[in-house]
C-alpha cells in the first residue's frame, strides 16, 4: 500500500513502518549505551574506593581501573604488579612492554586509549608478596564483586585473557597449555588466551615455542583488525 505525501512524493507504508521501527531501535540502543556509560562510571568510582581486602593485604589497596564502556577489547589478566600499584598505570612494567611491543605490536598510545582497551584483572589491586615467593593469588572476592559487573557494562568486540588464573576462571578444568592455541568464546564473543608475558615465565615459552613462533601472529592480526590499524 502507498501513501501520498504531497508534492508528487509517494511512500510505501511498509517502508515508513520499517524506517520508524529502525529509528525507535536506534533510539533504544543510544539510550542503553548512555545508561551503560553512566552505570560503568559509577561502578568504577566504587571500585576505586574499595577496601575489602585491606586487612588481608595489610597495606593500603590501590584499585586500578582503565577503560571506557565502548572499549573494543576487554583484556583480563591476573592482578596488578607492584610497579603498577605504585604508578597506577596497568601493564606499565616489563610484562606490559613485551605485551604491547612484541605480541600486539601496537603503540603505547593505542594500548592506553580507553576506547581501545578495557584493561582489568581478576583482582583490581596488587595483592602483595607470597611467603613462598612471587605475588599472592588474587582474592576471589574481587572478580565476583566487580569484574562480572564490569563485563555486563562494557560493549567490547573481543576478549583477551592473560595468564592461567584468568583462564581457569572462565574455562574451569581446561589447561592454558591447550587454551593458548584455541579460539574460544565468552558471552558469544571471540576470546583469545595468552600465557603471562612475565620474564619469570620463560620456561613456558621454551616448552611451547609454537606460541611465539606461530600462534601469537593470529592473535596480533585480530587485535589490529578490531582496532582498525
Amino acid at each position: 500500500m502507498e501513501c501520498p505525501q504531497g508534492d508528487g512524493i509517494t511512500l510505501n507504508c511498509n517502508q515508513v513502518s520499517i524506517e520508524k521501527d529502525c529509528c525507535e531501535i536506534m533510539k533504544t540502543i543510544d539510550v542503553k549505551q548512555k545508561d551503560n556509560k553512566n552505570r560503568l562510571a559509577s561502578l568504577q568510582n566504587q571500585i576505586r574506593e574499595c577496601r575489602l581486602c585491606q586487612e588481608t593485604f595489610r597495606f593500603e589497596p590501590h584499585p586500578i581501573v582503565q577503560g571506557n564502556h565502548n572499549a573494543k577489547i576487554m583484556q583480563i589478566s591476573q592482578a596488578p604488579s607492584k610497579s603498577v600499584h605504585e604508578t597506577g598505570k596497568p601493564f606499565y612494567d616489563a610484562s606490559g612492554r613485551k605485551l604491547r611491543r612484541e605480541w600486539y605490536q601496537i603503540s603505547d598510545e593505542d594500548f592506553y586509549n580507553p576506547d581501545n582497551f578495557y584493561i582489568v584483572s581478576m583482582a583490581h589491586c596488587y595483592p602483595g608478596k607470597s611467603p613462598n615467593g612471587g605475588d599472592r593469588r588474587p582474592p576471589k572476592i574481587c572478580s565476583k564483586q566487580w569484574l562480572l559487573k564490569e563485563m555486563e557494562l562494557v560493549d567490547n568486540k573481543i576478549y583477551i585473557l592473560i595468564g592461567g588464573i584468568a583462564a581457569e576462571f572462565f574455562f574451569p578444568g581446561e589447561k592454558i597449555t591447550s587454551l593458548a592455541f584455541e579460539d574460544k568464546q565468552i558471552n558469544g564473543k571471540p576470546a583469545y588466551i595468552l600465557p603471562h608475558p612475565s620474564p619469570l615465565n620463560m620456561k613456558w615459552f621454551k616448552d611451547y615455542p609454537q606460541f611465539t613462533e606461530e600462534r601469537i601472529f593470529k592473535i596480533q592480526k585480530e587485535v589490529h583488525k578490531v582496532l582498525g590499524i
